[in-house]
């Protein structure tokens, strides 16, 4: 369990970032490392819509955007898009672009503010959704228990990358192709000295396994 009085509080975005890439969310919040493309672009614009701190009543329901949010017991801190009330239980809704698809990364960014609401209100907050901008259309989200796991998990291996103030390997994949930092990141570049260095690792373990004189050993 974090200690409340020693831990700094780390950003809930950290969070989507790091299940999406360490090396992505070390040069954001470490190395304060932020590139622009049309996706980001569009998401600052999204975004500076929904942050507006406001509360009105829609159809009957609480409905506040730009909400605070932190968790003592998490160590988190950030900011809900939207949040509205069905009756008196907190039901956080993340504003994403694109169509509507699974995305785990999202859904655990929610859940993590879930859990900053259930600490700030006291009530249990079982839903949330995410709404995908491009399709006009929200995904309901089931808060359960294996998702509240991963964020604890999640937000440990937050804290531990900022205390080592480290950056992590490149993971050179297809996760790179549309991440905003690829040009402050050179994926290729830098994953190449790593991925010889494990052919080299490859070729002389499977060396150990074949038949014939061994090699004397000291």
């Amino acid at each position: 369990m974090l200690e409340r009085a020693t831990c700094d509080p780390i950003p809930i975005s950290a969070l989507e970032h790091y299940s999406y890439c360490p090396r992505q969310c070390a040069l954001i919040h470490v190395e304060q490392t932020f590139d622009e493309n049309i996706y980001t672009l569009r998401g600052e614009l999204l975004h500076e819509r929904v942050h507006e701190p406001d509360a009105s009543i829609e159809t009957g329901m609480r409905v506040e955007r730009g909400l605070s949010l932190w968790s003592s017991k998490l160590g988190l801190v950030g900011k809900a898009d939207v949040v509205e009330y069905h009756g008196d239980v907190p039901y956080p809704v993340e504003y994403k672009l694109g169509r509507r698809r699974d995305d785990p990364h999202a859904a655990l960014q929610l859940c993590a503010q879930a859990m900053c609401l259930e600490e700030m209100t006291g009530r249990r907050v079982p839903r949330g959704a995410i709404y995908h901008h491009g399709s006009r259309r929200r995904r309901e989200v089931v808060l359960d228990k294996a998702l509240r796991s991963q964020v604890r998990v999640t937000a440990a291996a937050v804290r531990k990358l900022f205390s080592k103030q480290l950056v992590p390997p490149p993971l050179n994949d297809g996760r790179c192709r549309n991440c905003s930092l690829r040009d402050s990141c050179l994926p290729r570049a830098t994953g190449e000295p790593e991925r010889l260095a494990k052919q080299e690792h490859d070729l002389f373990a499977n060396d150990d396994h074949t038949e014939g004189p061994s090699c004397a050993r000291s």
